[in-house]
């Protein structure tokens, strides 16, 4: 039987600023590309919610921490690259 996790959050209707936007676009231009970035934080997402079923699991004092960084982490992931949207 599987589990539905629905997240809701208020989301802001701020813009990025332009110096934002030039730093973002600056780092996926010489740093790393989105879709290398997207894996990267599926991988890491991966990894955190290993941790967090174990029950010995190192990190379990910070559940909700580790339930709103796994949800927005993965929202990024799916806008760098989308993936889970597709057929």
């Amino acid at each position: 039987m599987g589990f539905l996790f629905l997240k809701f959050k208020i989301m802001s209707t701020n813009t990025l600023s332009k110096e934002t936007e030039l730093r973002l676009t600056e780092f996926f231009n010489n740093s790393i590309d989105s879709k290398s970035m997207a894996k990267t934080i599926r991988q890491v997402n991966f990894l955190i919610a290993l941790n967090a079923i174990r029950e010995d699991g190192f990190m379990k004092t910070e559940t909700v921490n580790i339930e709103d960084g796994f949800f927005w982490l993965n929202e990024l992931a799916e806008i760098l690259d989308p993936y889970l949207g597709i057929e």
